[in-house]
């Protein structure tokens, strides 16, 4: 059987290394070139929209990587590699579409538009990176307790969840994002360095960097034809300076662009925030008040007693579900000595609740900021329903 596709393939991986595992002969298809191979007239025959793997067989041609992964694995009969009862099928065919539709998928979306491949929108990334650390999360959970994702010994899910898990490692997922996930990181190690998994992936080598945003590249412009048109005789009539089309006005510019830099790098207090497990107070509590400039940013207290609020429907669904009518304590960092007056014209919620900007000279002020950011309980002695950190 042949199998079509570059070497280096993420998704070509996983037909090599079943077949390595099932005793199966696969090889790849010579000379192949990504961009050349797929698009002759017998490549499109076997899959009609030209995408990579292919495998030709005997039988016809199999396309779709794990559909490619399980074919191979089922031409051996009773093979490990499928579990051995029908429950561990059915955990390695769930785990083998979690890899696809929750690691795989938004590794792609977060790595493809700064490559260039598709339209970067910092939006979007944000959501798919959070999407992306959900389901590393759930994913680290139950490798906690599990050497494997199903049973005792290598799986057809872990060798898909592995060759998957290794285009973000090697592309864009760096140490400092994966040390979040331990268990994750110690799973895709031991996997990627199991004898019949190396042979075809090498000596893996994780990320130390995230890519640059790089600029799609345009469309040539075809230029059209210009008609000739024939002369008119008649005298043109002398326009007016002041009747041309007058010059586009300048975009007014934000007024916390005007203000001045800050020492405060907000990106690295997230981190710290996000990547403290242990001793918050001394560590992460400690470090925002080291990076915290009162002179370019301003702490504020809100409350909102009034029941029924509604709140900014992107960031508080979960406040209608869990609190709705209960009092909401908040604590906000705003750029700027005052609340931006833009914010409180364009989030018409503001009005509804009481705030007061924080006095960080007054020590009990200043302890109530820790405290909310630690999510402290009990707080002011209450227990903490909810609590949630939007940064």
């Amino acid at each position: 059987m042949v199998l079509h596709a570059g070497s280096g393939n993420k998704n070509a991986f996983k037909a090599l290394i079943v077949a390595e595992y099932s005793g199966v002969n696969v090889d790849l298809a010579k000379d192949f070139q990504m961009g050349v191979s797929n698009k002759t007239p017998q490549f499109l025959k076997m899959n009609p929209i030209g995408k990579v793997p292919v495998l030709e067989t005997p039988e016809g041609p199999v396309f779709e990587s794990n559909a490619i992964a399980r074919y191979i694995a089922r031409l051996k009969a009773d093979n490990p590699l499928c579990g051995s009862s029908l429950i561990e099928y059915a955990h390695i065919e769930q785990w083998i579409d979690f890899s696809a539709t929750e690691v795989d998928a938004n590794i792609g979306k977060w790595l493809y538009p700064r490559l260039g491949f598709s339209t970067y929108v910092a939006v979007s990334e944000e959501a798919y990176v959070a999407a992306l650390k959900r389901a590393l999360g759930a994913l680290d959970t139950h490798l906690a307790s599990n050497t494997y994702l199903v049973g005792n010994s290598v799986t057809l899910a872990d060798i898909v969840m592995s060759c998957n898990l290794y285009l973000g490692f090697t592309q864009i997922m760096t140490k400092s994002f994966t040390s979040e996930f331990p268990h994750v990181e110690r799973y895709f190690w031991t996997m990627v360095n199991q004898p019949n998994i190396k042979k075809f992936m090498g000596d893996v080598k994780q990320a130390e960097s995230v890519p640059l945003v790089q600029k799609r590249n345009a469309a040539p412009k075809v230029k059209k034809a210009k008609e000739v048109k024939k002369e008119d005789t008649k005298p043109k009539p002398v326009e007016k300076a002041e009747e041309e089309e007058e010059a586009p006005k300048p975009k007014p510019k934000n007024p916390l662009d005007l203000l001045p830099p800050s020492k405060m790098i907000l990106d690295e207090w997230k981190k710290l925030y996000s990547n403290t497990k242990t001793n918050f107070r001394e560590v992460a509590i400690k470090g925002f008040w080291d990076m915290y400039d009162p002179e370019a940013y301003s702490l504020w207290f809100s409350n909102g007693p009034v029941p029924q609020i509604r709140l900014w429907e992107d960031a508080c669904d979960w406040y209608r579900a869990t609190i709705q009518g209960q009092g909401l304590k908040g604590l906000w960092l705003f750029r700027g000595p005052e609340i931006p007056q833009f914010v409180m014209e364009e989030c018409y919620d503001m009005a509804l609740y009481e705030w007061r900007k924080v006095d960080i000279s007054d020590a009990a002020q200043k302890e109530r900021v820790s405290a909310m950011i630690e999510d402290l309980e009990p707080f002011e002695g209450e227990a903490l329903l909810d609590a949630k950190c939007f940064k």
